[in-house]
């Protein structure tokens, strides 16, 4: 069996069965949902001391990259249905993190910026996430990463094949 895709059994405390996820392991998208958990685990734990959770975080941090960005250029950053982030917005300008203006060219749309305590928030918050990140990669060399976000980018894109 190829390395990393073996079993981890787990045992039923009453049974003593020995449960184990062999096939699915033979699936990439599998590896892929399973570090992805561990991942957002270690991010959730980073940044919940600064009251923000993986969206917030993320629409911060693309608003403070992006002054002045509108709602829906940030609905398809994240690639998140606009209603959806309507909360996450009116939860980070309630935090003072964010100011909506209304946009010149189309009154209906709002123009998002960073306040002087987003800003540094999502720098604190960022730091934590590359603390994080660095303690749960260290085993990875550089190449390693490089590696890993070219294949995800590259299935991203669809580069990997299509599923006709």
């Amino acid at each position: 069996m190829e390395r990393g895709c073996e079993d981890i059994p787990t045992r039923d405390a009453e049974t003593g069965h020995a449960a184990q996820d062999a096939t699915l392991r033979g699936f990439l998208g599998y590896h892929v949902k399973r570090a992805m958990s561990v991942l957002q685990a270690d991010l959730a734990g980073a940044i919940e001391p600064f009251g923000l959770r993986m969206m917030s975080y993320s629409a911060l941090v693309v608003i403070v990259d992006n002054p002045g960005l509108r709602q829906a250029q940030l609905a398809d950053l994240l690639a998140v249905e606009r209603p959806n982030l309507v909360a996450v917005i009116d939860d980070l300008e309630g935090k003072g993190l964010i100011m909506r203006h209304k946009t010149l060219a189309d009154r209906r749309a709002y123009a998002l910026m960073p306040t002087a305590e987003g800003i540094d928030t999502a720098a604190k918050a960022s730091e934590a996430n590359r603390a994080a990140e660095a303690r749960r990669l260290a085993g990875l060399s550089a190449e390693d990463r490089a590696v890993v976000i070219r294949v995800m980018n590259m299935i991203e894109r669809g580069e990997g094949g299509s599923a006709r």
